[in-house]
């Protein structure tokens, strides 16, 4: 594969600035450009997007900046030839950084001081409300780059640590891994069930009313995943009915997610806006992928990180 150019699609700025991403890229053997909807693409080029869009199966290869690559259609870019490639890898960091923050606050009652300070209210929360993480257990679903790094700095504090993969072989720092037929009885202990897997035929819905009732009434589920992982109206159900103590969600069924969604409207639930992964750094993180395999698309290697 021989590679003439590097178009930046506008999309990307869903993600980071465009302009540092083609800064970032700016050290590479080949010409790169910003483009738009509307133009053209050829063999040669490799195209860096956020989203997909039917021109780009005119080109040789395209790489999309999240980790997630549902929206794509892999059939397609599979009939077309043009390769496909993802960010897998380089949020091992930043996505399970964000999911501490959670745990912390659920543990610590920040939310609600947050809250409460807004209010200008000089409350405690009840004696038995708050806790500490070390010895809760954790229950990680998806063990990749992402749930590795929740899994090691759980395990970092003090947390027992369990998981659910189709491997079963051994994870440093996670007690148990479980095949995922087995979700329910992963899940029958933990105070914390974190979502860290991609959006397939396999998993979507797979967090349902019976997988939440399985749930500890304090435990809280965590979604650092896609939004159609879970069962949206049995999550719902959960929050009203107790079934489990509250959620952090970071992916949603529609996004934005609607100003008259029920979930603004929960105490007891932490909503982000699809960032978990959102650093400073993250043009510099996709960039260094995307060098890398303009490298090895020049000496005919395979492709970091290949979906189709």
């Amino acid at each position: 594969m021989e590679i003439d150019r590097i178009a930046v699609h506008e999309s990307v700025a869903e993600a980071c600035p465009t302009d540092s991403v083609v800064q970032s890229l700016s050290a590479c053997s080949v010409p790169v450009e910003q483009t738009a909807d509307g133009e053209s693409y050829d063999d040669g080029d490799c195209v860096v997007t956020f989203s997909p869009r039917e021109a780009f199966l005119d080109a040789a290869w395209v790489h999309g900046v999240r980790a997630g690559y549902d929206e794509f259609d892999t059939a397609a870019y599979e009939a077309s030839g043009t390769a496909l490639t993802n960010s897998t890898g380089i949020h091992g960091d930043t996505v399970p950084e964000t999911v501490v923050g959670y745990l912390t606050s659920f543990a610590r009652r920040l939310h609600v001081y947050r809250d409460r300070q807004r209010d200008r209210e000089w409350e405690h929360e009840p004696y038995d409300a708050p806790f500490t993480l070390s010895g809760e257990r954790i229950c990680v679903v998806g063990l990749g780059t992402i749930g590795r790094g929740i899994a090691d700095r759980a395990d970092a504090l003090g947390m027992r640590v369990v998981g659910v993969r189709r491997s079963d072989d051994p994870v440093p720092g996670v007690e148990r891994v479980y095949e995922p037929a087995d979700l329910r009885t992963a899940v029958a202990d933990a105070r914390f069930v974190v979502l860290a897997v991609p959006l397939t035929d396999e998993t979507e819905g797979v967090v349902d009313a019976q997988i939440l009732d399985a749930m500890p009434t304090d435990s809280y589920l965590v979604n650092v995943a896609r939004g159609d992982v879970v069962v949206e109206d049995a999550l719902l159900a959960a929050l009203d009915e107790g079934t489990i103590a509250g959620a952090a969600i970071d992916a949603y069924w529609e996004e934005p997610l609607p100003a008259d969604h029920p979930l603004w409207e929960y105490e007891n639930v932490l909503m982000t806006p699809h960032c978990a992964a959102f650093t400073n750094r993250y043009h510099e993180d996709v960039a260094a992928l995307v060098r890398e395999n303009v490298e090895r698309a020049a000496r005919g290697d395979e492709l970091r990180n290949r979906v189709a």
